[in-house]
This record gives C-alpha cells, structure tokens and sequence, in this order.
C-alpha cells in the first residue's frame, strides 16, 4: 500500500517541486501565459479527450455533478459559521471554503490514484467547481456579468459538445479524438508546475491561521461529500473521487481573486500556503482509506 500511495505522490511532488525550484533558482515562468494556455486550450481539450471517450453515462455524469454543487453549496453555507469561528468576514472566507483546487492537484492524484476510469469523474468535479467560480463567484465579487464571463469561456463548449457525445453514444472522428489527446498532454504538468511556482510566489505570514482553516475545513468537505454521494447513489468510484477532490487544498485562484479584490490577501495566502503542505499528509491517509 505505502508503494502504491507514494506512486500517487511522487509525480504530484515532482512537478510541484520543479515550478518551486524553477522560480527560486530566479529563472522567469510566464504565469499569465501558461495558466491562459492551459485555461483556453489545454483544459477544454482535456475534457473533450476524457469525456468523449470515458465509460460514463450522461446521468451518472449529471449525478456527480448535481452532488459536486450540492457540496460546493454546502460548504458555502458553513463558510458562515466558519468565518464567526475564524474571526474573519464571510466574504473573505467563503471562496476558500468553497473552491478547492481540483485542478492544478485533483486531477494528477485523481488520474494517478484511480486510472483513466476514474479521471472522468475527477474532470466532471473539476469543470463544476469551475463553473461555479465563473458564475457564483463573479456575482460575490460583484465584478462583471457572470454570463458574459462563461460565454467566453471555452470549457463550457467543451463540456457541451461532451455532453452532447455523450448522450447520443457518438464518438470523435479519429482526427479530432488524435488532435485532442495530443493537445490534452501538456495540461496536468502545466498545473503541477504552475502549482510549485505561484506557491513559490506566495508570502506567508501567518501558519497558525492556515492550518487551524484546514482542520476545520478538511473534515467538513469529506463527511459533507460523503454524505451527499451515498444520498444521491453514486457508484463508489466516483463517491471516493468526489469526497478527495473536495478535499483537496484551497485552490490558488483564491489568493489571486483576493488579491484583486483586497480582501485579506495575505491570510488567503497562508490558507492557500498551508492547505497544500498539509495536503502532503492528510492526503496519502484519505486515498489509503478510499483506493
């Protein structure tokens, strides 16, 4: 079993650890270029290569979901209670809670942990965490329409033309499955390096407040996943890959967005910080009890 878990971790820590060292040894990473690459081609090519392709059926996919708002909501609605704990506003702390970073380290121990079987359903959690950002998250930060913002956003069309393929069991042409795939290839490293950089870029000043979050936050997201997948009946596969995406650290889009809206940037930061190192524990623990 330690085998087969550090077989999980290690590529996760190797690319995480080569952005890290990449930007301490002072050499330039374009940040803004690589996460629009990733964001405008290489994600919406990664949901087309493993949607299309993916032994799923359009109800499970709706399922898992309609379970992945149910806890983004949920936890959303403890941000609250959480936040009267923490001390803090509920605006500060409600993306955190909400928005865990089912990207850049979901979907590389997703794809690792579970095989291509269960990558479909780490993709479908991711692309849902994502349109919640575009959407509810862009009515929180009362900055621009939420509807304009996913009209320009090229996952939705994936997730569409997915859809679409799979409900009417029609596969990619060759050329376009072959296109896909290839373009799909660079994006789980291009996350894990992005990851080990923006947390080389990241400022700490408080890990008391980061880690005390994550104790409150890591329980919650995994009994309230949990509970929501048994309600709902979803197949255990994608009830274990549910319950470890929304567990996973607070994704570094908060800092970014807390950044911009000044909005308590530097504890956003050491959540951000903290969650992810503490990842590294609490994570080889969740998959030894879910794999």
């Amino acid at each position: 079993m330690l085998a087969e878990l550090f077989a999980v971790m290690a590529p996760v820590l190797a690319g995480a650890g080569l952005g890290y060292a990449w930007v301490r040894l002072g050499h330039p990473y374009p940040v803004d270029f690589i996460t629009r690459l990733v964001f405008n081609i290489g994600t919406p090519a990664l949901v087309l290569a493993s949607l299309s392709g993916a032994n799923i059926d359009a109800g499970t996919f709706g399922h898992v979901m309609l379970a992945t708002a149910l806890v983004i909501l949920t936890m959303g609605a403890a941000s609250f209670l959480v936040a009267r704990l923490l001390g803090y506003h509920w605006r500060v702390v409600i993306a955190p809670m909400m928005y865990p970073n089912t990207g850049n380290m979901g979907l590389p121990v997703v794809l690792y942990a579970f095989g291509s079987a269960g990558f479909a359903y780490g993709i479908t959690v991711m692309v849902t965490v994502s349109l919640f950002q575009f959407t509810l998250g862009a009515v929180l930060d009362a900055k621009g329409n939420p509807l304009k913002t996913l009209a320009k956003t090229p996952t939705v069309y994936a997730i569409v033309i997915a859809m679409a393929l799979l409900l009417t069991d029609t596969p990619l042409p060759p050329w376009l499955a072959n296109t896909v795939d290839l373009m799909s290839g660079f994006t789980v490293p291009l996350m894990l390096i992005t990851l080990g950089v923006s947390l080389a870029s990241i400022q700490v000043k408080s890990l008391r407040s980061g880690v005390g979050f994550s104790l409150i936050r890591i329980p919650l997201a995994a009994v309230t996943a949990w509970f929501i997948a048994a309600w709902l009946g979803l197949p255990p596969l994608a009830q274990s890959i549910l319950v470890v995406q929304m567990c996973m650290p607070v994704a570094v889009f908060n800092y970014l967005f807390a950044q911009r809206a000044q909005r308590e940037p530097a504890y956003v930061a050491s959540l951000v910080f903290c969650s992810t190192l503490l990842a590294l524990i609490y994570l080889p623990l969740l998959l030894a009890l879910l794999m």
